[in-house]
Parts: structure tokens; C-alpha cells; sequence
């Protein structure tokens, strides 16, 4: 796969990254990218978290699978976010949800490598029903963030994939920023919790 862009192999990591055979993250294509599924993979801090992009073709993809589960993380946190971390598992368990992983503790999931900084997010994705309850789910969460020792950075992912920020949606007035694969868009909060279709 990186034969095909050699500026990367220089790059730390890079080929280390294909001998394990460690994931790419699916990513929006640029203007002008050329035909192909447009892929990232993401540095460590120590490599200057630098956010490779590449192009890569159908046949080159050997498996598609989501983020890590948010209760298969523990190993890989910092002792510190264990508390918030059953806290949230036990949220998404009341409210029948699925959540994951991403962003810096995902990917030290993933590869081991240390994502992680005193800074750092935890990132996570909540994939709700349409019969999920997101006015309290966002409650929870504020609820939740208030005593956390991390800032609480996750989306609301419906069927198809489009996902809201779930700060945006706690106590939204107005439209919703929308964010799918092929773009983003305003919306109505209520459109989006019903899978309406976006502009």
C-alpha cells in the first residue's frame, strides 16, 4: 500500500505500520484528491502527530472494522480515567447504546504506541437508536464531564453514519453542525435524531 506513495516511507513509523498491519482511519477526500477511498493514519506526539493522508484503492483493503469498545480500553488509560470511563460504559449500557473509542486512547489501543498526553481528550463514539433519548443522554454526559478529570470530546452516531458533536446537541436552540463521510451540513436537531434526510 505505501509503494504506491513513497514521500510517506520516510516518514517515522510508516513502515512499521504496514509490516504490523495496523489500521487506517477513513477520512473526507480533498478537493482535487485523485479517484480512490481517502484514508489518514495518525502520528504519535513523538513523531510530531503529524495526520498522514493517502489515497488507496477497494482492492487494497484487507478488512473494515470500528474503533476499539469503550469497555476494552481500561489497559490502555490513564488510572485516572478508569472512574469516568466505567461511569460512561454504565451510561451507554442504561440508555441501550454502543460506544467506542477513537481519537489518542484508541489509538494506543490499537498500536500500543503512546498517544497520549496530559492534555488529552477522551474521544468517544455513541451510535444511538432512534428511540434513544438524547436530550437526557446529553444531560448525563455534562453531568458526567463535571467531575471527570478529561474534557469529554464524543459524537452522536445515528444509522447511516452522520454524527453530532454531543455538546452541540446539549440544549441546541437552533441547527445542529452534522458531520458524515461526504460533508457537513446544519440540521435540526430533531432531523437528526430521526434520521431525516440532509441537505
Amino acid at each position: 500500500m505505501f509503494a504506491d506513495h513513497p514521500r510517506l516511507q520516510s516518514e517515522p513509523f510508516v513502515l512499521e505500520w504496514s509490516r504490523r498491519g495496523w489500521p487506517l482511519i477513513s477520512r473526507r477526500p480533498e478537493p482535487g484528491e485523485r479517484i480512490g477511498i481517502s484514508v489518514g493514519l495518525p502520528l504519535p506526539p513523538n513523531a510530531g502527530k503529524k495526520r498522514l493522508s493517502l489515497v488507496v484503492q477497494e482492492h487494497q483493503i484487507q478488512s473494515v472494522d470500528r474503533p476499539p469498545t469503550l469497555n476494552s480500553v481500561d489497559h490502555r488509560a490513564p488510572s485516572g480515567w478508569l472512574p469516568t470511563l466505567r461511569t460512561l460504559d454504565s451510561l451507554a449500557s442504561r440508555h441501550g447504546i454502543e460506544a467506542r473509542v477513537f481519537g489518542s486512547l484508541g489509538w494506543s489501543v490499537i498500536t500500543g504506541l503512546n498517544y497520549l498526553t496530559a492534555t488529552s481528550d477522551l474521544d468517544f463514539l455513541f451510535y444511538f437508536h432512534r428511540d434513544t433519548n438524547l436530550v437526557s443522554l446529553v444531560e448525563d454526559l455534562a453531568r458526567i464531564e463535571s467531575a471527570a478529570p478529561m474534557r469529554l470530546d464524543g459524537e452522536l452516531i445515528r444509522s447511516d453514519g452522520a454524527g453530532v458533536n454531543w455538546r452541540e446537541f446539549d440544549g441546541a436552540t437552533g441547527d445542529v453542525l452534522v458531520k458524515s463521510i461526504s460533508g457537513a451540513t446544519m440540521s435540526a436537531p430533531a432531523v437528526f435524531r430521526d434520521g431525516g434526510a440532509l441537505q
